[in-house]
């Protein structure tokens, strides 16, 4: 289900979920059993106008280790500027923010980012940085490719694979740096449902089969909420809810009815 077809009006406006004590930072540091924390953080462009245009408003989130949370919100949310802030592709104008490292940024169109001709060589692309031997560099790429359930494409020229094979192949690049943190863009945008949900099911399974993994999901679809340990809710460069995937759920479609309610009242 699309949410850009939710329309923020203040007519509308239900009781905020607050950040359950758990999860909320007390501190500035880093408390230990968050992968993630933000805040107070803001961003803005600067128009061709001069003019300052904020795109994040005072964003405050945590996010716990070895989990799977889902950030969702209509079209023009903030929720990509807010992911490429934690990736450190984006510096805040504002706030404070904390990810555990390394993390791993995976972009919507997996052809961006799977560039080698095999699966083998673009999962170990990454890796040329590091100083490992050959045999480390092949246990990693193995490793990660079993992870996410590509080990028997490891010879296969990524250009026959599909949407969702080169998700993957992404995803266990990442992996086999030893990310941390996995910043995952709407990787289902493109994909058909199998694709979708093997996608889906392979974060799931590497959070399952890997310790203290934590993956952080843009995402327009409500269904792939079902999969998630936890949710962020954004509207208007603001997070309006942060909280268990039932409750961001309801809050979501009580959103719709209203709109749809108001449209044809």
């Amino acid at each position: 289900m699309n949410l850009s077809s939710i329309t923020s009006t203040s007519a509308f406006q239900l009781p905020l979920l607050p950040i359950p004590q758990s999860h909320a930072s007390r501190s500035c540091g880093l408390v230990e059993n968050l992968a993630i924390e933000c805040q107070s953080l803001s961003y803005s462009v600067t128009t061709k106008q001069g003019k300052s245009k904020p795109i994040l408003k005072d964003c405050s989130l945590s996010i716990p280790s070895g989990q799977l949370w889902m950030l969702l919100g209509p079209n023009g949310s903030g929720k990509s500027t807010l992911l490429k802030i934690l990736a450190g592709l984006l510096t805040p104008s504002e706030g404070f923010f904390r990810v555990k490292k390394p993390r791993g940024f995976v972009f919507q169109n997996p052809d961006h980012q799977v560039v080698m001709p095999t699966v083998k060589d673009d999962v170990a692309f990454g890796l040329s940085r590091f100083n490992l031997t050959y045999d480390e560099i092949t246990s990693r790429v193995e490793k990660a490719l079993d992870a996410v359930g590509m080990y028997e494409y490891l010879q296969r020229p990524v250009q026959t694979l599909s949407g969702g094979q080169k998700q993957r192949v992404a995803i266990a690049g990442a992996l086999a740096e030893k990310c941390k943190v996995l910043l995952l863009d709407e990787l289902t945008t493109f994909l058909d449902d199998t694709d979708q949900v093997g996608v889906i099911k392979a974060v799931k399974s590497t959070l399952a089969s890997s310790e203290g993994i934590t993956a952080l999901w843009v995402t327009h679809r409500l269904e792939e909420l079902e999969y998630a340990e936890g949710a962020v809710y954004m509207e208007e460069g603001q997070v309006v809810m942060h909280g268990d995937p039932p409750t961001i759920r309801g809050f979501i479609e009580a959103r719709q009815a209203a709109y749809i309610k108001q449209i044809y009242s």
